[in-house]
């Protein structure tokens, strides 16, 4: 009976976990089903594949950038702590808990699909490995609550399936807001963060201009270039913590930051700006990346809407939202950071002397991808302040959650890492507390929380994303031209098109229609 437990575990483990396959397995459905010739189907899948691979390359550049980076932050400041890190305590289940995750995780994604066919949630959620992230966290806490592997499973697919479909749901009006339109939404479950981001730049950004919209002088206009404006960003950054690593800890052991070690003091510096110029590399990757997978399955997803899902609306991971405020990416990444530190801080004088908190150190990459997200979702409603607010609030978000979080994790909390996003800490928090009433009442209560997930989820579906309320009304939408862009992308989303994109200063008017 072993093939019950292979088979599942390879279609989580290589298929359905590694988003490029699936991105490519579902844009060959929808052309497929749009009646593409072969030619097109496998053309076009394979394209999206790239599209995810190109993502992931961009990520790898990115974790391998930030290490050296992350090493020299603990160096500088002394800190210890736990640092979240969503691949390394799924690794550390896996050992004990792979079957039930799998199941689990099989049976989310097919309820998911049934939630979004007969309900008005049509989002299909489309980041595996985040899906297996949350199967996981879902296993360890019911498992380790007493559970019965079967309760665990059906009960924990059913939470993940409406997790599916209500997030991107509740975050669709500032996703909308973002991109202009309802072509892609947010699946990534960092959605709390992101919304708390839009709402906050909404409170603070009034009047305040948008991240893309910097007037520089003549010598400076290079910094409009997005990738140099992050590289040059970044490299300044490194050398300023290499110098304070230094300084506190010495020569012998600031170059161990490096792998290999540096040769002496000019190696050292000059290997910190070569790793400050390699992330803007790694999200330039990232950010073509995103466009050609979007070139392919958005209108992939057409069939898909036909077919199986009508009106399915693809939910993708969190770089998706990079390319329209690449500035605020980088403002959205800082801010979190420095939430992140404030948070800790305040673990460490306050919550850990007080109820015993472990201390969450800010891990960069969590930082960069949601506090990057968060920056792009503040600049929709709030510009330059939102953006700096959003990241802010999400690095907060990822640094107190995910402290509370550990308590419901069993003999796993022990453990020296945890889940980061947000949705990971509100949700296990919520799941993990009502799990230890006991069998009965605890599954009552859950069954509860999922419902009530649920049914907030089509009240903002009905009540905010099909009236089409805009979160921040007023701001020019994105590609419009001044306050006219509302009414225009407004229109333009309603029809199921793309909005206009205004005409370039100095052309022509066109003449009137004819009556």
């Amino acid at each position: 009976m072993n093939w019950l437990v292979s088979i599942p575990e390879f279609l989580v483990s290589e298929i359905l976990a590694v988003p490029a396959f699936l991105i490519g397995i579902i844009t060959a459905v929808g052309l497929a089903a749009l009646r593409k010739s072969t030619g097109q189907v496998i053309g076009g899948a394979l394209k999206a594949t790239l599209g995810f691979l190109l993502i992931g390359a961009g990520a790898t550049l990115v974790v391998a950038s930030l290490e050296p980076l992350g090493a020299m932050i603990l160096g500088a400041t002394g800190a210890q702590g736990v640092i979240p890190t969503n691949e390394a305590i799924a690794g550390i289940a896996q050992a004990e808990y792979g079957a039930q995750v799998a199941w689990l995780m099989i049976l989310g994604f097919a309820i998911s699909l049934v939630l979004a066919r007969f309900t008005p949630l049509r989002y299909v959620f489309l980041t595996g490995h985040h899906v297996l992230f949350m199967a996981t966290m879902l296993t360890i806490i019911l498992a380790t609550a007493g559970y019965d592997g079967w309760v665990t499973v059906l009960l924990g697919a059913l939470l993940l399936g409406i997790l599916m479909v209500s997030l991107p749901a509740l975050a669709h009006p500032w996703t909308r807001r973002i991109t202009g339109d309802d072509s892609v939404a947010i699946g990534h479950f960092g959605t709390a963060g992101y919304i708390a981001a839009g709402a906050v730049g909404r409170l603070v950004g009034r009047n305040s201009r948008s991240t893309e919209d910097t007037a520089l002088p003549e010598g400076l206009r290079f910094l409009r270039d997005s990738m140099v404006a992050t590289a040059l960003s970044m490299a300044v950054m490194y050398v300023v913590l290499a110098v304070l690593f230094l300084a506190r800890a010495g020569a012998e052991e600031a170059f161990t930051a490096f792998d290999g070690g540096a040769t002496g003091v000019g190696n050292y510096i000059m290997m910190s700006i070569t790793q400050g110029l390699q992330f803007g590399v790694a999200v330039a990757v990232i950010l073509f990346g995103v466009r050609t997978i979007l070139g392919e399955l958005v209108p992939a997803f057409q069939g898909i809407a036909a077919k199986v899902v009508p009106g399915a609306i693809p939910a993708l991971d969190a770089p998706i939202v990079f390319p329209y405020a690449q500035n605020a990416v980088l403002l959205g990444f800082i801010s979190s950071f420095v939430g992140g530190l404030i948070g800790l801080f305040v673990l460490s004088v306050w919550l850990n002397p007080a109820i015993g908190l472990a201390l969450i150190l800010p891990g960069l990459v969590p930082h960069f991808f949601t506090g990057g997200a968060a920056g792009v979702y503040g600049n929709a409603t709030g510009g330059r302040r939102g953006a700096l607010a959003g990241g802010f609030v999400n690095g907060l978000l990822i640094t107190f959650l995910p402290a509370f979080l550990l308590s419901v994790l069993g003999a796993f909390g022990s453990e020296n890492t945890t889940f980061g996003d947000a949705d990971f800490g509100w949700f296990g928090i919520a799941v993990g507390s009502a799990a230890k009433i006991g069998s009965v009442g605890g599954i009552a209560v859950i069954l509860l929380i999922g419902l009530g997930l649920l049914g907030l989820a089509v009240l903002v579906q009905r009540r905010a994303v099909d009236t089409r309320w805009d979160p921040a009304a007023g701001r020019a939408w994105p590609g419009a031209a001044g306050e006219r862009g509302t009414t225009a992308a407004a229109a333009a989303s309603s029809s199921g098109a793309h909005p206009k994109i205004a005409p370039p200063q100095g052309a022509p008017v066109p003449p009137p229609p004819p009556r």
